[in-house]
């Protein structure tokens, strides 16, 4: 609930008691009232859309009760400034209006003009519009104007709903009316709004993308005759403007701006809020930020709702219709957010994953980079989910609906699939092995003779289709010179489903990386891990090492290592031996030393001993019977 504080000040004799009394009352009190009204606390109103409890403060303007007059306006949200002729008028400007200036007070100021009722008489100067104006231009804080009579009942409750709409809609955050134009704050966050109704992202509100976008900020229909209205508003503002394929962007600023300088600020903030978006023009934390939980040994994945919402997003924005999105295509989809996702931008994307010859993300990698992304940091995706629009298909359900968390596997060791569709697999080895040319034919990227050494980690996804048909994303990550502060932590090791322990078969030094690595390293024992020897289209050598890689992936009673080259097709055999090693740890595990014992002889035996025993009852029961 809402708490409203009006602090209502003027020259003595202007009638602010008068007009509290009127409001209360609902008619003008005749009799003479007491010099300052005490404190009213009004509830909300019904059939209002805000729920607003208003407390009204009178105010003395003598000398000797100034110091309450000051208390009083430092305590106020807003404050109602009454005058009634030339002299309180004069007044505003030469001495109210300075007087909060000097307390340091930054509340919305509403002018009233009382006594409209006396207009015409000669000893009343009746302030007009005209007048009014200088002094809102000179002093910004003041929100509005208007004109009452608290003897006839004329505007009293207007008066008040404007101090209310003040501090529940204020003006400033919207409008520099020194400029004449939104504030660039106002102007993104309606940019957004106006993306996200775009439905069709064709840069025009259509007919029907108004009807909804009405729906949704105002909870009721768009007669024809109000969006002819609002048509109409814009060609006058704005001569020349075509709107045969509905309002564009331009417009629809140019139709917000109208309302902000015609006082109609609250359509603003009405359309705004209904958009999540706070008082300080930022989205609601709760709603950019929602709770999403991640249990221990479990993951995040994009649920089929979330894949949907990005295909049907990069479908939208492939204008070319090249199968890839290029730098202004990406550049117009993420117009609503902040831009790149922060880890996007370090790990150098789109080098991360898939992209066509022409250096564009494909499909195929747009789903894959979101898909990383939702393992590695799920709430950046809900985030931008929260950006880009996603509406899940129940309207009823959270935005978290874009999301499902797998199945916790504890026991990597017990037989059977992981319940993931999206895997992480560190790639270790020596400096040269190989590595990163490794992740670059991972996305299908030529292989570069020159060496390029990892600094920081790097990753790269794709999709891997496993045997049986089924697909998986896998994400290789490199190390880099993080390597050993990586492997001592031990949530990064949980969040790993597989290692690679890969080394050049053509370097007789590399192959001692990866035992020097599982002697310092003995938890990376508690992971499932493939021995790959890489460069095997050089002549093999033999490693500088006391057991040689077959024997000593012999000993652990593992696969020996698999020996691919990136200048091969076959090296996506190995992407899908990883995939599947990461969906089954159990089988990339030292196997069993001792052969399962045959039980058969003693299953026969138990077999007929059962037999035996049954033809003896038999016997015993016909004997028993024919005695």
């Amino acid at each position: 609930m809402t708490t409203v504080r009006i602090c209502v000040c003027g020259d003595e004799g202007t009638g602010k008691s008068s007009l509290i009394a009127s409001l209360v009352k609902d008619v003008f009190v005749a009799n003479k009232i007491q010099p300052v009204l005490p404190q009213i606390t009004l509830p909300p109103a019904l059939g209002t859309p805000e729920n607003v409890t208003t407390t009204i403060v009178d105010t003395s303007a003598r000398p000797q009760d100034r110091t309450t007059l000051r208390k009083e306006i430092r305590k106020s949200n807003v404050i109602l400034l009454v005058y009634s002729d030339h002299y309180s008028y004069e007044r505003v400007a030469l001495f109210w209006m300075p007087y909060f200036r000097s307390l340091g007070v930054n509340v919305p100021v509403v002018l009233c003009a009382n006594k409209s009722d006396l207009t015409g008489d000669g000893n009343t100067a009746q302030v007009v519009e005209e007048e009014m104006l200088p002094v809102m231009a000179e002093f910004r804080e003041i929100d509005s104007c208007i004109r009452s009579s608290a003897k006839e009942h004329r505007n009293v409750n207007e008066v008040f709903f404007l101090c209310q709409k003040a501090v529940t809609h204020p003006i400033a955050p919207l409008f520099d009316y020194k400029e004449g134009n939104l504030k660039p704050a106002c102007v993104d966050a309606l940019k957004r709004v106006f993306y996200l109704c775009d439905k069709d992202h064709d840069g025009y509100l259509n007919d029907q993308e108004m009807q909804e976008f009405q729906a949704k900020s105002f909870d009721k229909p768009l007669a024809q005759d109000d969006l002819d209205n609002i048509k109409m508003m814009i060609s006058k503002a704005a001569p020349g403007t075509s709107l045969d394929k509905g309002i564009d962007l331009a417009g629809f600023l140019l139709l917000n701006k109208i309302y902000a300088e015609k006082g109609r600020h609250e359509t603003i903030w009405v359309i705004l809020r209904k958009h999540h978006y706070t008082d300080s023009l930022s989205l609601e934390d709760g709603f950019l930020h929602p709770r999403f939980d991640v249990p221990e040994y479990s993951s995040a994945e994009l649920s089929p709702a979330g894949y949907s919402f990005f295909v049907h997003l990069f479908l939208l924005f492939d204008q070319d219709n090249d199968g890839g999105l290029n730098v202004q295509e990406l550049s117009a989809l993420f117009a609503p957010t902040p831009g790149l996702p922060a880890s996007w931008t370090e790990s150098s994307f789109p080098s991360s994953t898939v992209r066509n010859e022409a250096g564009h993300i494909t499909l195929q990698g747009w789903l894959a980079q979101w898909s990383m992304t939702t393992f590695l940091e799920p709430k950046t995706t809900l985030e931008y989910l929260t950006y880009l629009g996603f509406e899940a298909p129940n309207a009823r359900d959270p935005i978290t609906a874009a999301l499902k968390i797998t199945k916790a596997r504890k026991r990597r060791r017990k037989p059977g699939r992981v319940e993931r569709n999206v895997v992480l697999c560190y790639v270790l080895g020596g400096s040269g092995a190989g590595k990163s040319s490794l992740l670059d034919a991972f996305l299908n990227r030529p292989f570069d003779p020159l060496y390029h050494p990892t600094i920081k980690p790097r990753r790269a996804v794709n999709s891997v289709e496993l045997h049986g048909g089924k697909q998986c994303y896998l994400i290789l990550e490199e190390l880099g010179e993080l390597e050993p502060a990586i492997l001592e932590n031990q949530a990064k090791l949980d969040a790993c489903d597989l290692i690679c322990y890969a080394y050049d078969s053509s370097d007789p030094d590399s192959f001692s990386h990866v035992v020097d690595l599982r002697k310092r390293f003995p938890q990376l024992d508690e992971l499932p891990a493939i021995y790959t020897a890489l460069k095997a289209d050089r002549d093999k050598t033999t490693q500088r090492s006391e057991l040689q890689p077959d024997a000593y992936t012999s000993e652990l009673n593992m696969a020996a290592p698999l020996h691919v080259s990136v200048t091969w097709n076959s090296i996506t055999e190995l992407f899908i031996a990883l995939a599947e090693a990461a969906t089954n740890p159990s089988t990339a595990f030292p196997k069993s030393e001792e052969p399962p014992p045959d039980r058969t002889s003693l299953y026969i035996a138990l077999g007929a001993t059962t037999c035996a025993a049954l033809a003896a009852f038999m016997i015993w029961r016909r004997s028993t019977n024919s005695a």
